[in-house]
């Protein structure tokens, strides 16, 4: 049985001891590794690579870097492949959550206009006219 994330927290609590906890709990966690989910993600959505990198205005060289696993971009270089991709929204939060970020949080203005952007499907382009125009960093 699925567990929410609140509910592993409160076993969490309760448990006496770690190795219990972990050994009931393996299945659970969260084990796709952020380059096995981008590979994934490219092979069911059948993109090049090369193409990702473009839409996502990311040089090849660092791209492939991220798709081996060699290099762990950074939050808006991750944003950045996703909008190259072409993610939902909802395949960009766990993308995110895949790497270890914080989802996009639509309370926060730039993630807003970043969702805003996915909902959308604007280019990399028109999110950071979008940023910009709001005194907002821009993604790159």
């Amino acid at each position: 049985m699925k567990k929410n994330t609140a509910q592993i927290v409160e076993e969490l609590k309760l448990c006496p001891d770690f190795k219990t906890f972990y050994e009931r709990n393996e299945d659970q966690m969260v084990q796709e590794e952020l380059a096995t989910m981008l590979a994934k993600l490219v092979e069911e959505k059948g993109l090049r690579k090369s193409a990702v990198f473009q839409k996502a205005e990311l040089s090849d060289v660092y791209g492939y870097q991220i798709f081996s696993g060699l290099r762990h971009p950074e939050r808006k270089k991750l944003l950045c492949l996703a909008i190259g991709m072409e993610l939902s929204p909802e395949e960009t939060q766990a993308l995110l959550k895949a790497a270890g970020y914080a989802p996009l949080y639509a309370k926060q203005p730039a993630d807003c206009i970043v969702l805003y952007g996915l909902y959308k499907k604007l280019t990399i382009p028109e999110i950071n006219t979008l940023l910009y125009e709001n005194e907002l960093e821009t993604l790159g």
